[in-house]
């Protein structure tokens, strides 16, 4: 099969030709049909995961058919049209018993602890568990988009931040991440807040309902200026990039007893930001990680979208090939792209 292959960290991937996987007894091999191009793959890429063994593939935003599975597989065939969460959990260990796979002890990541979608092919691990099946009705760019931004950001908003309508949303941060998070927020009937510091991500985000848009580039204090125009800051805020800036402007437009839910990973030196905790103390304010969504909790959302509450379609950027994801992938951290890119031709 083609696959796109890093050799060395930050050095440009090839595009390849590599042995058709194989599925274990509990995976399934899938056909991949669209993937998405995600900040986590650029961070991969550089070297900031350390479960990444080289050589290696990336991808984790896939949606495909299943073209074969392994012997202890009971629930899935070949052709189903499937989707993953970009965390997979083991199904035996105590966080999987607790229902949050999203935090299993021996997760499994396509692209991270294991080879990923960048391929026509890849391997699945712990299928019973995690795959999930797609409505007829839901395109693979479409459903290949939900797997790590739109998911990360529903369950971060939803379940994590527990958003109710009339409340004040914060997102800092209007890359796929932030703009899925701004459509869901908008979805439950909250007011929601953009910061970026680009002007056309922001009136991106004002067309996906945000109400108030700040360039954080041009406004001094960009907490106070959340805190002006809400009346005091708002009820939940996500920082949606992962950038201590961004943490702690999240932190600190908070109102009183209001909720942070980190979504945008810190990593290497920006790992450990100074949290104003004097602040988070003083308001009570509750602070929040969010890690992926697990299998068993996309129906809800994709509920929503079946019924037209929810329209990621309307986040997607450009589609690329396989071997132009490579020039996609290695320019992210120069934030060229509007919406999510996804790959949908492999050949």
């Amino acid at each position: 099969m083609k696959a796109v292959m890093v050799h060395a960290f930050n050095v440009r991937p090839e595009l390849t030709t590599v042995p058709d996987p194989v599925p274990t007894e509990d995976g399934v091999v899938v056909q991949v049909e669209a993937t998405g191009v995600c900040r986590s793959d650029w961070h991969g890429w550089v070297g900031h995961d350390p479960d990444i063994t080289l050589p290696h593939v990336p991808g984790h935003e896939l949606a495909g058919t299943v073209v074969a599975v392994g012997r202890n597989i009971r629930k899935w065939t070949a052709g189903d049209r499937v989707t993953v969460p970009f965390v997979s959990g083991c199904g035996r260990c105590h966080e999987c018993q607790s229902g949050n796979q999203q935090v299993c002890d021996r997760q499994f990541q396509p692209g991270f602890t294991h080879w990923g979608s960048f391929a026509q092919y890849v391997a699945l691990h712990h299928a019973e568990q995690n795959l999930v099946a797609l409505p007829d009705d839901l395109d693979f760019v479409t459903a290949a988009s939900l797997g790590c931004r739109f998911a990360t950001s529903f369950r971060a908003v939803v379940h994590q931040g527990r958003v109710r309508a009339g409340e004040w949303v914060a997102v800092h941060g209007c890359g796929g991440v932030g703009l899925s998070a701004i459509m869901i927020a908008k979805a439950l009937g909250a007011g929601v807040v953009a910061v970026d510091i680009d002007d056309e991500k922001l009136r991106f985000a004002g067309q996906l309902g945000a109400d108030i848009l700040i360039n954080s580039r041009l406004t001094p204090d960009v907490a106070g200026a959340v805190r002006d125009s809400t009346g005091g800051g708002v009820h939940v805020s996500l920082d949606a990039l992962g950038h201590p800036e961004t943490c702690v402007n999240s932190i600190a437009n908070l109102r009183t007893r209001g909720r942070h839910v980190q979504v945008g990973l810190l990593l290497a030196e920006q790992s450990r930001p100074a949290i104003p905790m004097d602040r988070v103390i003083a308001r009570e304010l509750e602070l929040y990680g969010s890690h992926g969504m697990q299998a068993h909790a996309y129906p809800e959302m994709l509920a929503m979208i079946s019924r037209g509450t929810l329209r990621p379609g309307q986040l997607l950027g450009q589609r690329v090939t396989l071997g132009q994801s490579i020039d996609v992938l290695v320019n992210m951290d120069r934030f060229l792209e509007r919406g999510v890119t996804v790959i949908d031709r492999f050949v």
